[in-house]
């Protein structure tokens, strides 16, 4: 199979040397409108047989199977659908596309085509994110009651999108997977520091279909970086630390016990019990590594992949009506 890449910033490197350790697979081509990052990549893979700051030339060869697309996000939907017109399979960096009405366009485009269209939400294929939904699934931890996540650090602003976009995509699909439960109602607020309005920081409060409440904070002005997730349930709770170096997941045997006397209804105890802490073995593969294998695989056995189109759908979903809510003040917004 023949890759290939459009987009040699920051993370376009890592795509290339992932999809290059791959058995039968062939980075032939990389594309970037920076001479110099097109030079880099050369250096590292003298093979390529594209190179090139035009990306039609990736889009249109003939020489290329499937393409992955790490460029900003308004360029998503043109390139997307250049790729699939092409019969291309293709991969997209988060989030999928600007709208949901373009998402739901190349959904259908890919489909019509009989082409796979997958996003890379890579926290979906790190050890810690599929160990905790290894423990949900097998009920460990009971009834969900509320999701809620902190990611914060000083910087990187981004100059045509807002926090929203920027960092909570990682969130939101993290939730998305982990939860399994319908999004029904979305509100956020969040503040824009400076003169290019450009929120800065942002909330988010999302309501499922039953008692569980998900929320998440989101923030370029903090002095420190914080990558954190709690999870609680009734039987047992969850934290997820991305920073922590060794024990990213830890199970608290903690909770609360809700108890009404029967005789006197008005007399309502809480009672609080505390167990042991367990921090499981995580799995250690490179998560990106993972959603190479999982894109190849999805083309070769004609099946959907674990983050496919409609994974990516959801998450644009939820950070449009955020920005709707947040535009009108944290107004309510119904899905």
């Amino acid at each position: 199979m023949r890759i290939g890449i459009i987009g040699c910033g920051y993370w376009g490197p890592n795509l290339i040397r992932n999809f290059s350790l791959l058995e039968d697979i062939e980075v032939v081509g990389v594309s970037d409108l920076c001479e110099e990052r097109l030079k880099f990549i050369s250096r590292f893979y003298p093979s390529l047989k594209i190179v090139t700051k035009d990306a039609a030339d990736i889009l249109h060869s003939k020489k290329v199977d499937a393409i992955v697309i790490a460029t900003p996000i308004l360029t998503h939907f043109a390139m997307g659908m250049e790729a699939l017109k092409n019969g291309k399979h293709l991969l997209m960096e988060k989030p999928m596309t600007a709208t949901v009405d373009e998402a739901r366009i190349l959904i259908e485009t890919a489909e019509r085509n009989k082409l796979i269209l997958m996003v890379d939400h890579t926290f979906i294929y790190t050890g810690a994110v599929r160990k905790i939904k290894e423990i949900i699934t097998g009920g460990e931890l009971g009834e969900l009651y509320y999701f809620d996540s902190v990611r914060v650090n000083l910087g990187i602003f981004q100059n045509d999108i807002n926090v929203i976009w920027d960092l909570a995509p990682h969130d939101v699909s993290i939730m998305d997977y982990l939860l399994s439960t319908p999004v029904r109602t979305i509100s956020a607020t969040g503040m824009a520091h400076f003169d290019n309005r450009i929120e800065n920081m942002a909330y988010l409060s999302i309501g499922h279909d039953s008692r569980l409440i998900s929320h998440i904070h989101v923030n370029w002005l903090a002095p420190v970086k914080v990558r954190h997730t709690l999870i609680c349930g009734s039987k047992k709770m969850v934290v997820y630390d991305d920073v922590e170096p060794s024990e990213k997941v830890k199970i608290y045997n903690k909770g609360v016990d809700y108890v009404k006397n029967r005789e006197e209804a008005y007399n309502i105890l809480v009672q609080y019990r505390t167990g042991d802490m367990m921090s499981p073995k995580i799995e250690s593969t490179e998560a990106l590594s993972l959603v190479a294998k999982e894109f190849v695989s999805a083309i070769n056995e004609k099946r959907q992949p674990l983050t496919d189109g409609y994974a990516g759908l959801r998450v644009v979903q939820i950070l449009e009506a955020a920005s709707q809510s947040l535009k009108q003040g944290g107004k309510v917004i119904k899905l």
